[in-house]
């Protein structure tokens, strides 16, 4: 490439802070599609799960509160093993078994993951990296029934996403009737009910052994742990949404 000189840290920084996150999302993705396989032809399964992103504020030196942080990017938050901390929440899909990642969003670190679960699905789909029929894998934090039902009628996904210890199947499996969308006249009734009625019938038969999934879930959990270590990314000296994405994108990508 006739490239005659190594670039220095800063200067690699520079290049990095002078894109605008969306620009350098759709850079960094399309150099994935060159360099990685391209999607076969089927269906895919996608992994996806959250991480903590903490930045290296001393809050132990001098007190922060909530509400000193309420114009700022990042946020307290707390996760089962970090434990309080300040920054912000990256999700994270990666392709199964190939670990390649698909797409992310960050939020404040105090957003819960159910409610992250639609800006995700919505991410993946405005990528075109989710079609019918796709089985995608979740942690029990993106659960509630709505998050289930929104999967299968709205995104036409098998969303496995872990049940907590008071799930009521029964209840879960009643809520899966037909949308309404379904019987829009524009549509082709027949075919849409038959595969409503499939991904139904898949995702039952998953959800019935869940528990017998957890080491494909638990994968994405060892990647995260590479990332932060490798990396020494365990706290992230980076104040501003625009440069935690840019971060994040070198760090997972």
């Amino acid at each position: 490439m006739r490239i005659k000189s190594t670039p220095s840290e800063d200067e690699v920084y520079s290049i990095m802070s002078s894109f605008d996150p969306d620009q350098f999302i759709n850079f960094i993705i399309g150099v994935l599609n060159n360099v990685c396989s391209r999607r076969k032809r089927g269906l895919s399964q996608i992994i996806i799960d959250s991480t903590d992103i903490n930045l290296d504020l001393n809050w132990f030196k001098r007190k922060i509160s909530k509400e000193m942080l309420k114009d700022r990017d990042f946020k307290w938050g707390y996760s089962t093993h970090r434990g309080y901390f300040i920054g912000m929440k990256l999700s994270l899909a990666l392709e199964y078994p190939s670990l390649k990642p698909l797409a992310f969003v960050i939020n404040e670190a105090n957003v819960s993951e159910y409610t992250v679960y639609p800006q995700i699905l919505e991410e993946l789909s405005r990528r075109k990296k989710i079609k019918a029929g796709d089985i995608l894998y979740f942690d029990r934090g993106y659960y509630s029934y709505e998050n289930y039902v929104i999967g299968i009628a709205k995104y036409k996904i098998v969303p496995v996403i872990f049940p907590r210890i008071n799930c009521n199947f029964n209840k879960l499996f009643d809520m899966l009737s037909y949308p309404l969308n379904i019987f829009d006249s524009k549509r082709n009734t027949k075919k849409e009910k038959k595969l409503y009625k499939r991904l139904v019938a898949k995702f039952k038969a998953l959800m019935e052994n869940w528990g017998g999934l957890k080491p494909v879930r638990s994968l994405i959990e060892d990647v995260f742990k590479v990332a932060k270590k490798t990396c020494n990314m365990e706290n992230l000296h980076r104040y501003t949404m625009r440069s935690v994405k840019n971060t994040a994108l070198w760090l997972y990508f």
